[in-house]
């Protein structure tokens, strides 16, 4: 039987500032490889090059990546504000519809970052652009160093920075086997008001929220807040939930030969 194809949304970027691009972190590549044991497949995040149907025809599942820029506001009913900055609407655009194709025919759909903000805004959440600046909140995005560098480490930027408590007894708790775990933290904006299909099972100390479902999915759609992505070979957080990424996806490849 052939390998599982996982399709893995692209970025814009500027290469050298001047050059369009499209870009995915290697580290979500190599976790569909490493763990999930399918072979991973870039596509564009821009409704002109990417037809979603074709491509749901094509790949066994779905990750959204973090990525840099931030859901538009105008998508969640908020006017625009430098806050917010900066954007990339061909992504939305691509992605708003994707997640809700994806559920609808059952095509298991893994969110990261950017890609959980995007779960929650296909389904009416509204998002924050910067969740520190809320009451009692934490600073969750990457550590710097004192003179606001990025840390030059990466095992302390992607090191485990907060808890998240899980819902007894929910498809969370089920994956990793406990209702509380210990994840890593490099994001500004986040979700401030869930939708009415997305069921939060997963809330950091300070009670942002950090894992969602998506509510009567036939599939596997759900979102982390964090990068889930660094390290799954070893993290055993990560590795359970790509791991259980992965069981879906086998199961759909099965199910289509």
């Amino acid at each position: 039987m052939k390998r599982p194809v996982v399709g893995i949304i692209g970025s814009m970027h500027l290469a050298e500032n001047r050059f369009p691009a499209q870009r995915v972190g290697e580290r979500n590549l190599r976790a569909v490889h490493d763990v999930v044991g399918a072979l991973p497949l870039i596509f564009a995040g821009s409704p002109e090059i990417t037809d979603v149907d074709a491509l749901l025809d094509v790949v066994d599942g779905i990750v959204l990546t973090g990525a840099r820029a931030n859901v538009h506001p105008t998508r969640f009913g908020v006017e625009a504000h430098t806050s917010y900055e900066p954007y990339d609407e061909p992504r939305d655009a691509l992605a708003l519809d994707l997640i809700k194709t994806c559920v609808e025919r059952s095509v298991p759909l893994l969110g990261i970052c950017r890609g959980f903000q995007e779960m929650g805004v296909a389904f009416g959440s509204t998002l924050h652009p910067e969740i520190r600046e809320l009451p009692g909140r934490i600073n969750h995005r990457m550590p710097r160093l004192p003179n606001g560098e990025i840390h030059p480490d990466q095992a302390v930027v992607f090191g485990d920075r907060h808890n998240v408590h899980l819902t007894a007894g929910g498809v969370f708790a089920g994956i990793f086997g406990s209702d509380c775990i210990r994840v890593n933290s490099l994001h500004g904006q986040g979700i401030l008001e869930p939708g009415g299909r997305i069921i939060v099972e997963g809330l950091a100390d300070d009670g942002t929220i950090e894992a969602i479902r998506v509510a009567e999915a036939p599939g596997f759609a759900l979102g982390v807040q964090w990068h889930a992505e660094y390290d799954p070979q070893t993290n055993p957080i990560n590795r359970a939930l790509f791991e259980a990424f992965g069981a879906a996806i086998k199961e759909r490849h099965a199910g289509k030969a």
